[in-house]
């Protein structure tokens, strides 16, 4: 289904979200679309939750400091900056009045001074929707998952929405459930009143 004319009608936006839909690009041009799937991917918020063995001195050496919406243009056009991408530069101003009315959010690593890595998403309620990570330093996005999630369970989130699934995302435990379980565990977490920041 095509965005319609309502041009970044925020609550509309929001309110797509809130029932399980997500916006991309279609790969032919800027066209947004409203897209759900039979199966969507979470990232753990319990003992599931895990990180690969090498991640440890990294996080060990405290080499990355994290901060929120410090570079969040710079976050989604990392984001962005792929041989295939769905974040089309229509969908980045989506971001960015999301951003600006406080739905949308950046979580950056970096290193001495220099963006190492971050994670673009959405937070409604107690969920935070994953739309996108990237990486420019080594390691960058991975310290960036697991500090989020530390992140997220100390505000007392209860969902974590990841999309679909992809090998990175299966080392840190990410999980698929069929769509109206996550429909179930989204009512759950639109009624939790959680701040990000």
């Amino acid at each position: 289904m095509i965005v319609s004319s309502y041009k970044y009608d925020i609550d509309a936006i929001v309110r797509g979200y809130s029932q399980g839909y997500f916006l991309m690009a279609d790969g032919e041009g800027d066209d947004l679309g409203w897209y759900s799937s039979r199966q969507r991917t979470l990232i753990p918020m319990d003992h599931r939750f895990r990180y690969p063995k090498s991640l440890r001195r990294a996080l060990n050496q405290n080499r990355f400091q994290v901060t929120i919406n410090q570079a969040f243009k710079e976050v989604v056009d990392g984001c962005a900056d792929r041989d295939t991408t769905w974040i089309s530069s229509e969908l980045k101003q989506v971001y960015w009045e999301l951003y600006k009315t406080g739905w949308a959010y950046s979580f950056e690593t970096w290193q001495a001074n220099e963006l190492a890595g971050g994670i673009l998403g959405l937070v409604i309620g107690g969920g935070f929707i994953g739309e996108s990570m990237f990486f420019r330093i080594s390691e960058g996005s991975k310290v960036a998952m697991v500090k989020l999630v530390e992140h997220l369970r100390q505000r007392h989130f209860v969902l974590f929405d990841a999309q679909m699934m992809n090998p990175h995302l299966a080392r840190f435990g990410a999980y698929v459930i069929a769509d109206r379980e996550y429909k179930s565990l989204l009512k759950v977490a639109l009624a939790q009143k959680c701040s990000f920041v």
